[in-house]
């Protein structure tokens, strides 16, 4: 399973969005996620790729930012 596919099967499981409407170019606003609901959801991609996502503000609008955040995140943090 791909970075991408685990993101939407989170996206589904954990805030129960239609999988249908989490293309890549989807904005978060488009989602309709609020503040509290993307401080929870990178909780939730914390657990879920054994990372830690850090402080500093991360730049991420749409799903393939997250995906390739995450996917940078993975490589930075495993690779110790």
């Amino acid at each position: 399973m791909t970075t991408y596919e685990k993101i939407k099967k989170l996206f589904v499981d954990s805030l129960g969005l239609n999988e249908e409407a989490l293309k890549p170019e989807a904005t978060l606003d488009s989602l309709g996620l609020d503040s509290l609901d993307r401080i929870e959801f990178m909780f939730v991609l914390e657990d879920e790729f054994k990372i830690k996502i850090p402080d500093r503000e991360v730049k991420i609008t749409t799903i393939q930012d997250m995906v390739d955040a995450i996917d940078r995140l993975i490589v930075e943090q495993h690779a110790v």
